[in-house]
């Protein structure tokens, strides 16, 4: 997927005028590629949507005009595109009791690592963005993509073939089946890198 350009993304000005109708439009497009696994882990695909606006927000927030600093910005976000034949998520720890989350991260490191999609008999390994699990602990904030090929689309648009996202870490196991609307969002994704 080619990156975000300069001239995709609005004036801060421009921006904060349509900034509500943004926010409406982006839930619309999140709800289905975000993916509960479990109590405590979920999962948000990215598109050229939720990536741009996460650039549009970051700006926002710190008041960022400068065109070599908006170039950073789109730089660094970009690396959340997924490739063509691949799913890019953001995978989030929403532990909301502060002393639970203490007392979780450090037995949760290495999460990452045990994340998986699978597609009927395909089982495919979450690659991760290293250096997010310590020693003594993991960030609430991981980067996970799933190389799912060409024929990932016609996996996702077929419902006999089940789809799964799952997680096999030895202290956190849990599997979610793929709405309908996720799987066929993920698919428009694919079809469109």
């Amino acid at each position: 997927m080619p990156v975000i350009t300069r001239d995709e993304l609005r004036s801060l000005e421009e921006y904060e005028k349509v900034r509500a109708e943004v926010r409406q439009q982006i839930a619309a497009i999140k709800a289905p590629r975000r993916v509960k696994v479990g109590e405590w882990v979920a999962f948000t695909f990215e598109n050229r949507d939720t990536v741009r606006y996460q650039i549009q927000e970051m700006l926002r927030a710190e008041r960022i005009f400068e065109p070599h600093r908006i170039q950073e910005e789109i730089d660094i976000y970009s690396t959340l595109l997924p490739n063509p034949g691949e799913l890019s998520a953001t995978m989030f720890i929403e532990i909301a009791d502060m002393e639970q989350l203490r007392r979780e991260l450090p037995r949760l490191v290495d999460i990452e690592t045990t994340v998986w999609l699978d597609l009927g008999d395909r089982r495919i390994h979450a690659d991760y963005e290293a250096g997010r699990s310590m020693e003594s602990k993991t960030s609430t904030v991981h980067y996970v993509r799933f190389r799912v090929g060409t024929e990932g689309v016609a996996l996702l648009r077929d419902p006999s073939v089940p789809a799964r996202l799952r997680i096999d870490h030895p202290n956190y196991q849990a599997s979610t089946e793929l709405s309908p609307e996720t799987r066929r969002a993920l698919a428009d994704d694919l079809a469109a890198s």
